[in-house]
């Protein structure tokens, strides 16, 4: 019950590290309390970029796959970002795919236009939108110009757990896992991907969005 969980967090004599499972509410409240370390991460705030020399149909799949495979995980993409480049013509097929899963697309202005102009209907987007795991049929998207404002925008937003580059570009999708500071970074890959058993690591035990010691997905023997 609450009372053991607040008496065993302060344990450092009997208990070496804390591997909470369990929702924001459990793990913020151990963040707040625990004096024994823990592998945890509290959001998943993920992102998936299609960059303008991404392979079109790749991309649709692997953007309809991060957000609409299943809903209510820390790995599902919460927002997706678009090369200028190619916004007018990726956005109108992936946003039918949205919508005939019944996704809201929740839309910066420019990606607003593309759409309504496709006929998909789409609601703007607030600052909040871009902060949120959504853990629902809800997508956020944003028109960037480039790889430089995705970065920045990943940077600002996401809480360091999986993010994914769509690009056929390799200097590009280097320097995407170098830059992107999050526990796991994909290229060419949906951010459902990010899951202990998925890495050879067996039954999954937590995932770590920290940088001491574990990152990403925990399994039993780590």
């Amino acid at each position: 019950d609450r009372a053991a969980v607040g008496h065993l967090i302060t344990m450092r004599e009997y208990v070496d590290v804390i591997v909470p499972r369990g929702g924001k509410g459990l793990i913020a409240r151990l963040l707040a309390e625990s004096r024994v370390p823990m592998i945890q991460h509290l959001d998943g705030n993920c992102h998936v970029y299609v960059d303008d020399s991404a392979d079109p149909d790749k991309a649709v799949l692997i953007a309809d796959n991060a957000k609409t495979q299943r809903y209510g995980t820390c790995n599902t993409a919460e927002t997706l970002l678009v090369n200028e480049r190619i916004a007018a013509q990726f956005l109108p097929r992936i946003g039918k795919v949205y919508a005939d899963k019944g996704v809201e697309m929740r839309a910066c202005d420019r990606a607003l236009a593309i759409l309504a102009g496709a006929g998909i209907a789409a609601n703007a987007a607030s600052i909040e939108d871009y902060q949120t795991e959504f853990l629902a049929p809800i997508i956020a998207i944003r028109v960037v110009a480039d790889l430089d404002e995705a970065i920045t925008h990943i940077d600002e937003y996401s809480s360091r757990h999986t993010e994914a580059i769509v690009t056929e570009n390799h200097s590009r999708a280097m320097r995407f896992l170098r830059e992107v500071d999050s526990s796991s970074v994909m290229i060419n890959a949906s951010t459902r991907f990010a899951d202990g058993f998925e890495y050879g690591l067996g039954a999954e035990i937590g995932i770590s969005t920290d940088k001491i010691h574990a990152r990403g997905p925990v399994g039993l023997e780590g």
